[in-house]
């Protein structure tokens, strides 16, 4: 007898469905699975053979050959085996076709018949939703990272024995029930951060960094050691605005492929802020390994990718930035199979002004010659700097500062609550649009929101010829004003603006 039921496969962020066939033949007993099935499906045989005599049924004596169409696709991970559990004893047990049809299922089996939770089991329940399935069978542990997924009914099951009786209409199905998912988001205010206040002077640095992080906006900071900067770089993370539902879900998507959910944290909730240092390979930052997982770069995705001693990095991994950053997706090209990653991140960068970090200081004498002067900080290349919106030198704090920064403390409560407004004049302006930054407008959206008054419009014309400054980065200036104009609660981009988004250009 031939059968299908239907199954989910992803390879990595790209995802097919799969018809999983079984045809039980009465020959000489054998178990074959066929079409492009790796090593962690191929052993689905005895775990499939196992839990079905463990939860009290009779294996077939007979040819079982299970086909995984369409044949052309390579399937990986063991999220097959509850399907092939299911109709290899289809000829015992009677299913009604209320759920057969209209379903996905997706578990790997334990031994004892028990399921097991498995990896990328939220972007395949998108994946069902959008195929316009109406119910998808998953592990029961696999429950809260999927349960933020409206319309599509999700059955949580724990063995075999529960599907079955849900299947034979023994026992009828519990639904998952949607989270609140805002009650998450709220939680993170409650998470200890390093505030602001607590950092001595460095109030052009704060305000850039709260610039940076209304609109999105990459950002270099130079400054010697002992500045603040590991402070200051902890502290950013209290002041990004909070996630809205779709961003949850296209996060924790990336992360569920990428392995990193746990059962105590199924869904990221909080911005990513990946912190990475200078000794980590191109390979972990860029995709990992040979399977090609994503890599820090697409961790990253939807807010920060922090490079500490940016100019310490390989000057091929620094270029090979250039794609991400311009077009918000890495591409990645093997000799069997292309990868695309999402990869919208928003970069900070931090480096010393030479390699012993005293060049310029007025305390500390530099030893570097300038043959290694100009190698270090060649790698801060034209086309990379051209896509930083925001360059600043961040000095030394002094003993004077401490009796000036116990008068004025900028503490990241203040800063949150001005991200936060400037975010709500971002979030109207893209309404209709899938946009929420005002880094993320194109040349026709800047020509709509951006648009500057006579005064205005000589003031920059004029800036951008004499410092002979790019097409880019004149598009990028009018982008950064606008957020500088959000912040101010200004509908117009006024020349306090234009000039201070001018003064963040690399010299």
């Amino acid at each position: 007898m031939l059968t299908k039921i239907n199954s989910v496969s992803i390879n990595w962020l790209e995802w097919t469905l799969i018809e999983v066939e079984v045809d039980v033949a009465n020959w000489m007993p054998m178990f074959n699975i066929v079409w492009l099935a790796d090593t962690a499906i191929q052993e689905s045989k005895e775990r499939v053979r196992t839990a079905i005599k463990n939860s009290g049924y009779q294996f077939p004596g007979t040819r079982i050959t299970v086909n995984l169409a369409p044949a052309d696709i390579r399937k990986k991970w063991p999220s097959f085996d509850l399907a092939i559990a299911i109709w290899i004893l289809g000829n015992s047990l009677t299913y009604l076709n209320e759920f057969l049809d209209k379903s996905i299922f997706l578990g790997e089996l334990a031994l004892d018949g028990k399921l097991r939770p498995i990896s990328s089991i939220l972007p395949s329940v998108i994946f069902a939703k959008e195929k316009n399935f109406e119910y998808i069978f998953v592990p029961e542990e696999n429950s809260l990272e999927v349960s933020l997924i409206p319309w599509i009914k999700i059955i949580p099951v724990s063995n075999l024995n529960w599907i079955f009786k849900i299947l034979c209409w023994d026992e009828n199905p519990e639904f998952l029930k949607n989270i609140d998912v805002s009650k998450y988001i709220e939680e993170r205010i409650n998470i200890e951060k390093i505030d602001f206040g607590q950092i001595i002077g460095q109030e052009q640095a704060k305000r850039a960094l709260l610039i940076a992080s209304a609109g999105w906006h990459n950002i270099l900071m130079e400054w010697p050691p002992w500045s603040g900067k590991t402070m200051l770089a902890k502290a950013f993370a209290g002041i990004m605005p909070k996630m809205e539902i779709d961003e949850v879900i296209e996060v924790s998507k990336i992360y569920s492929v990428a392995w990193l959910l746990s059962k105590e944290n199924p869904l990221v909730f909080e911005r990513p802020f990946r912190k990475i240092h200078h000794t980590a390979s191109m390979v972990s930052i860029v995709w990992w390994g040979r399977d090609s997982r994503p890599g820090e770069i697409s961790l990253a995705h939807k807010w920060v990718l922090f490079l500490d001693e940016f100019l310490e990095f390989d000057s091929k991994l620094i270029e090979t930035l250039r794609q991400p950053i311009e077009d918000w997706e890495i591409t990645i090209n093997r000799i069997n199979a292309s990868y695309r990653y999402p990869a919208k991140f928003m970069l900070i960068g931090a480096f010393n002004p030479c390699p012993c970090g005293y060049l310029g200081d007025k305390e500390k004498t530099c030893i570097c010659s300038s043959n290694i002067i100009e190698k270090y900080r060649k790698k801060l290349s034209g086309p990379i700097l051209d896509r930083i919106d925001i360059f600043i030198k961040v000095p030394r704090v002094k003993v004077e500062d401490f009796e000036t920064s116990q008068l004025k403390k900028t503490t990241s409560e203040e800063l949150l609550e001005k991200v936060e407004k400037a975010r709500i004049n971002q979030l109207k302006r893209f309404t209709w649009s899938s946009k929420t930054f005002n880094a993320e407008m194109n040349n026709k959206e800047i020509e709509a929101y951006c648009e500057l008054w006579n005064e205005e419009d000589t003031f920059i014309k004029n800036a951008v010829q004499k410092l002979d400054l790019s097409t880019r980065a004149y598009f990028r200036l009018l982008k950064l004003a606008r957020t500088i104009a959000d912040i101010e609660w200004s509908e117009k981009i006024k020349l306090p603006h234009l000039a201070e988004a001018l003064s963040y250009r690399a010299k």
